[in-house]
């Protein structure tokens, strides 16, 4: 006879062995809970259909919505609807759907999200997908942060590169620049050595003729040939010495150590007495042009001198007796205008551009006596008490040398 085995009943509720695994699975899910809700960045999952499967609270307060509110929205409508410039975005062209399609994992650095109220701001998210036991794809979850701040410090951190680098060019220029005009100075300290060696050299070597000459000729020369052997002796002494004058002057200039001392002055009396005082006698006096009776003006009056003396020289050394010479004075519009006029042989064209430097004579005076600094001097002496100064010429009709200085110089 076949014996029977009885099995106890199972008992249908939970057993004492499952009641513990239970209230483990409990706890991690809650441990989980709180762990997503403490996070400071924003999570949220979706299913295949776009729809949100979770939020944490970060991502609703980021974003303006609350958690409730998001739960089955489609993320892409809610958030991710449009580019940064406002043109749409289409879905298939995002990468947190490129997830359900590829399975890999996509890290974008450059969009914005879009909050409830319509704004945005700029994030960086990644979108990994969710699979199931079997490996199939489920859904993504995509983790974002708002990077306002780090993008506002980018900013701030590019545009110091840039103005650090325009500050690099700019002063990598000004160093071009100051190296430029060194080897400029330092060519024309070359240059102007040369030519004051070539300037000294003629009157020397007539001196030395001359004194040669009457060394060897003394017993047969008559007293007034004598005279005339010491007088061109004296003019080519005269002439050196004015050099060295002028030279000294241009020197000071170039030091910055020759100061300007304005003074109230009447520049009619001023012109007035400088014609009776200087050597301007010649068979056709200097004419004064002044409507005026009274030119008052705060101007250096050594300095104003010497430019006067200069360009009156210069016209009395080029132009012929006979022919005028004027000295016009006007002042207009907080300007003192002085022209110096003649009517003499005139400027080539070919010479203006360099009639103001140091040695310059042109080619149409080289036989007539003269230093060639009394032009530069004259234009350094201008430009010192923030005046300009041009000229206008024509060959055989004259010249005219206008120069304008302010009612006041400043010091």
């Amino acid at each position: 006879m076949a014996q029977t085995y009885w099995l106890p009943q199972r008992d249908a509720s939970p057993s004492a062995a499952e009641e513990p695994l239970g209230q483990e699975l409990e706890h991690l899910r809650r441990q989980h809970q709180l762990i997503l809700n403490a996070v400071g960045e924003g999570i949220y999952g979706l299913d295949l259909d776009g729809h949100v499967t979770f939020v944490n609270p970060a991502a609703a307060a980021m974003i303006g919505w609350s958690m409730e509110e998001l739960i089955g929205q489609s993320m892409h409508a809610v958030l991710h609807h449009s580019l940064a410039d406002g043109s749409p975005y289409q879905r298939e062209d995002c990468p947190i759907y490129a997830a359900f399609q590829d399975g890999g994992i996509k890290h974008i650095t450059n969009e914005v999200f879009w909050r409830k109220d319509g704004t945005s701001f700029p994030v960086e998210y990644i979108s990994t997908p969710m699979r199931d036991e079997d490996g199939q794809l489920i859904g993504t979850v995509v983790t974002f942060r708002d990077i306002t701040q780090r993008r506002w410090a980018e900013e701030i951190l590019q545009r110091a590169n840039e103005e650090l680098e325009q500050k690099v060019q700019e002063r990598t220029a000004e160093l071009q620049a100051a190296n430029q005009q060194l080897r400029q100075l330092s060519d024309m300290r070359s240059r102007f050595v040369s030519m004051v060696c070539h300037e000294f050299r003629n009157p020397l070597n007539n001196i030395a003729l001359t004194v040669s000459s009457l060394n060897r000729y003394d017993t047969q020369l008559r007293p007034d040939e004598k005279t005339d052997y010491l007088l061109t002796i004296n003019a080519n002494v005269e002439r050196m010495t004015q050099m060295i004058d002028d030279i000294l002057v241009i020197g000071k200039i170039e030091a910055k150590v020759l100061a300007v001392n304005p003074r109230p002055l009447d520049l009619v009396t001023f012109c007035q007495d400088l014609l009776a005082e200087g050597d301007y006698r010649r068979p056709v006096p200097i004419q004064l042009a002044c409507r005026s009776r009274q030119v008052l003006a705060c101007l250096d009056e050594r300095l104003l001198r010497s430019i006067l003396s200069n360009l009156l020289s210069n016209a009395i050394r080029y132009t012929p007796d006979q022919n005028p010479i004027w000295l016009r004075l006007t002042k207009q519009r907080g300007q003192v205008i002085i022209k110096v006029q003649d009517e003499g042989i005139g400027i080539p064209t070919g010479d203006r551009k360099l009639l103001f430097e140091p040695f310059h004579r042109g080619q149409n005076v080289s036989n007539i006596p003269g230093t060639g600094l009394g032009l530069s001097i004259v234009k350094q002496f201008v430009q010192l008490q923030q005046g300009t100064i041009k000229v206008t010429s024509r060959v055989d009709q004259g010249t005219t040398f206008t120069v304008r200085l302010p009612v006041v110089v400043s010091q």
